[in-house]
């Protein structure tokens, strides 16, 4: 084996041509999106209606193995991709570890993280059929500054609904989002039917992702020429990442290294279903076993204490039903610092390979996450992001552990992004003014018995 180097770098003949559809080897695929009206499974034709029409096409098609990335968008992709794969031997000596700890590096690129992978493929999607523009959510805005680049690329319009508690705690991303020339509005808003909705029914909510969708989706639907896109939970999101996890797997194979755990934070599921969508593959067609965690904050633990049935995946209900690991689309998660993960259900995908048991979850309560970002950037020099912390949080736990044992797993887990935006919850943490937040068993039960009753 080749002595293995602080950082493994592919070379740009070695990136990704195609994307990788995971649903393709799933013997039981995910159940099919609904429309809300009929709750019949939504046509091509109907999700073209909000979507792109070969975005509704990516999203319906559980079949194809792989999709030809368009050189447009490989072209993109090289300003900043391949990007690396870094041995975290400064990590590994500060715990003692006898582990090999990995991350796969998202946030070399000036949106900060993994987002830029999915955004400007369907900006160029939307710009392909002609749209004047795009209207979309943000949480903690790092996929609301990778649209707003992708649209300011593709010379379209680019209409972000924040969530307001992150477009509070975050004005700089908010300004980053504006200085690419995208309109950012604070979600729930007064500008919309649905949101004037939500502010009566909860007067001073902080809002949701499933709130800013809701504004989102008919801001789209009401404007000639627009469409809606989204940054995570819909499978055509998690095709477009999958060349994080493409290139994860490339590197380990160039040293020969067959990852023994992989990490990822999981809120809607656009980076962990991306990260381990080849490595789930290689499970489901029984030619390797891993062992892959789902990390989510025990504020909004929607695969470790939600349901497994069809919801909808906006707080407004207009978008279609999906069958999901839920929480209830009314759940309103509290105001914690990683805005990414502050979303109510899970992607159907990652959803599904939970339930067959192809992954497996984890909660963590904030403040065990920022003290594991600490030692971190302490030792690594790369500040993270709160959402990347979650699994930067278990697998320091797990290294912890082969130190008891004396194993030297792999260990690999997706660093998505950068921190820089989040010094108010870097300041909160510092000041000793940071808490955790789970929510009981009541709280949970009042949303989820709000589920749509669906018979299929």
């Amino acid at each position: 084996m080749n002595e293995i180097p602080y950082k493994i770098y592919l070379n740009e003949n070695e990136m990704p041509d195609k994307w990788y559809n995971v649903r393709a080897d799933m013997k039981k695929k995910p159940a099919p999106i609904l429309n809300p009206g009929t709750l019949q499974p939504v046509t091509i034709d109907e999700l073209s209606a909000i979507f792109c029409r070969e975005l509704a096409e990516q999203e319906l098609d559980d079949t194809t193995a792989y999709f030809d990335i368009p050189e447009e968008i490989r072209n993109f992709y090289k300003m900043y991709r391949p990007s690396p794969l870094v041995r975290a031997y400064c990590l590994e000596k500060k715990l003692g570890t006898p582990a090999h700890i990995y991350y796969k590096f998202e946030g070399n690129n000036t949106s900060g993280s993994h987002k830029l992978n999915s955004a400007i493929a369907q900006a160029y999607y939307a710009k392909k059929q002609g749209l004047k523009g795009v209207t979309t959510e943000t949480g903690a805005g790092q996929w609301g500054t990778a649209l707003s680049m992708a649209c300011s690329y593709f010379d379209l319009d680019c209409q972000v609904y924040m969530v307001k508690v992150s477009y509070e705690q975050k004005p700089f991303r908010r300004e980053v989002m504006r200085t690419y020339g995208a309109q950012v509005t604070p979600s729930p808003s007064m500008n919309t039917e649905v949101g004037r909705k939500i502010n009566a029914e909860f007067p001073g909510t902080t809002g949701s992702l499933g709130c800013a969708i809701s504004e989102a989706v008919e801001a789209a639907v009401s404007q000639e020429g627009y469409r809606y896109v989204l940054g995570s939970v819909l499978a055509q999101v998690l095709l477009h990442q999958s060349v994080i996890g493409l290139e994860t797997k490339a590197a380990f194979d160039k040293y020969g290294i067959k990852p023994d755990m992989i990490i990822g934070c999981a809120g809607g599921g656009s980076n962990l279903g991306g990260l381990i969508s080849p490595f789930a593959g290689e499970i489901l067609r029984g030619e390797a076993n891993y062992d892959i965690i789902a990390v989510e904050p025990a504020s909004c633990p929607s695969l470790t204490r939600g349901v497994y049935a069809y919801d909808f995946c906006d707080t407004g209900k207009v978008c279609p039903l999906a069958k999901m690991y839920t929480l209830g689309s009314g759940f309103i998660p509290s105001a914690n610092h990683a805005g990414g993960l502050r979303y109510h259900g899970m992607s159907s995908v990652v959803s599904e390979l939970y339930d067959q048991g192809i992954i497996s979850a984890r909660s963590v309560e904030q403040t065990n996450v920022f003290e594991a970002a600490e030692m971190f950037a302490r030792v690594e020099g790369i500040l993270p992001a709160p959402e990347s912390s979650h699994a930067i949080r278990v697998a320091i736990d797990e290294a912890l552990k082969c130190k008891e044992t004396g194993e030297a797993k792999n260990i690999v887990f997706g660093l998505t992004g950068t921190g820089y935006f989040d010094m108010v919850a870097y300041e909160k943490y510092n000041n000793g003014e940071m808490t955790d937040y789970i929510p009981t068993d009541d709280d949970l039960k009042k949303s989820i018995d709000t589920l749509p009753k669906v018979d299929l």
